[in-house]
């Protein structure tokens, strides 16, 4: 192996230690400051400390560092993805990488239009930080998407970008618009306004959280259920959870990786969606020829 390979691969390692590192550092964590406890244990995300703040003061929870350490793992995966890509010589993961741009770019494209084909990046973001946060369940940590401050934020996000592309139209076709159809709808129209990012946050938050819920509750009752039935047994069989083999697993199935990937992709749509309708674009251009002339 000569000088060039050997860094090659060395950078390669640092790559995968970015996107492996960041979710060790978050069990060891969790490990050392969570109380083991008895019975069903469903709570929100932990407060780490506290950093006091001349308003108030910010805690610092399970599920900020926890996405901090999915944007971590998520970077590192795009820098392996694409490492050396312009060496001229593809390999398997420049394939995955392409084929991963080309299948946003068109669903950007058929969902938004060519107009917002610079979209790419930020639906891939967003894609890529649900379904990862909501894959760290997985692990045994707390999911990011269960905490409603986290998406939240990014439904504030999308709707100033909603907002922005509305104002393309100009001032006063925004405010004409909660006029649309009839000026007497306004006041509907305007709480719909303040409510898409309502819907959207309680939308993604609720549907993770409910399935981590169910998943406590089933595996908590097949655990009583259990050592109900086969407590006759002696000594340490009685003691097994025989009845929790399986089912929770199934569960997790559902819940952790399809209803989480599921929902990261329909946060996704929504996004799309309310973006490139609410954006005028015949009046845009009007206004950009009159510029123009």
């Amino acid at each position: 192996m000569n000088k060039k390979s050997r860094w090659f691969f060395t950078v390669d390692i640092l790559y995968i230690s970015m996107m492996v590192l960041p979710f060790l550092v978050a069990i060891i964590i969790k490990i050392l400051t969570n109380a083991p406890s008895a019975g069903i244990d469903i709570t929100g995300a932990d407060i780490y400390f506290t950093l006091p703040m001349p308003i108030q003061n910010l805690p610092i929870t399970e599920s900020q560092v926890n996405s901090f350490c999915v944007v971590v793992a998520v970077f590192g995966l795009c820098l392996f993805l694409t490492h050396g890509i312009n060496n001229g010589k593809l390999t398997t993961r420049h394939h995955v990488a392409e084929w991963i741009v080309e299948k946003v770019e068109n669903m950007v494209d058929g969902n938004m239009g060519k107009y917002f084909s610079g979209f790419a990046p930020f639906i891939t973001a967003v894609l890529a930080l649900s379904a990862v946060s909501s894959l760290l369940a997985l692990l045994g940590l707390y999911a990011p998407t269960s905490d409603v401050n986290i998406v939240g934020g990014w439904a504030l996000i999308v709707f100033v970008l909603i907002t922005y592309y509305k104002f393309k139209g100009g001032p006063v076709q925004y405010v004409k618009s909660f006029g649309d159809p009839v000026p007497l709808l306004a006041p509907l129209n305007i709480i719909s306004e303040v409510a898409t990012p309502i819907s959207m946050a309680f939308r993604h938050y609720g549907n993770v959280l409910s399935g981590s819920v169910i998943s406590v509750l089933v595996a908590t009752g097949l655990q009583g259920l259990s050592s109900m039935i086969f407590k006759f047994l002696p000594g340490v069989l009685g003691e097994i959870p025989f009845l929790q083999i399986g089912l929770p697993a199934i569960l997790s199935i559902y819940f952790d990786i399809f209803s989480g990937l599921l929902q990261a992709y329909i946060f996704a749509m929504l996004t799309m969606l309310y973006v490139a309708s609410g954006f005028p674009a015949e009046i845009y251009e009007k206004r950009k020829l009159k510029k123009q002339k």
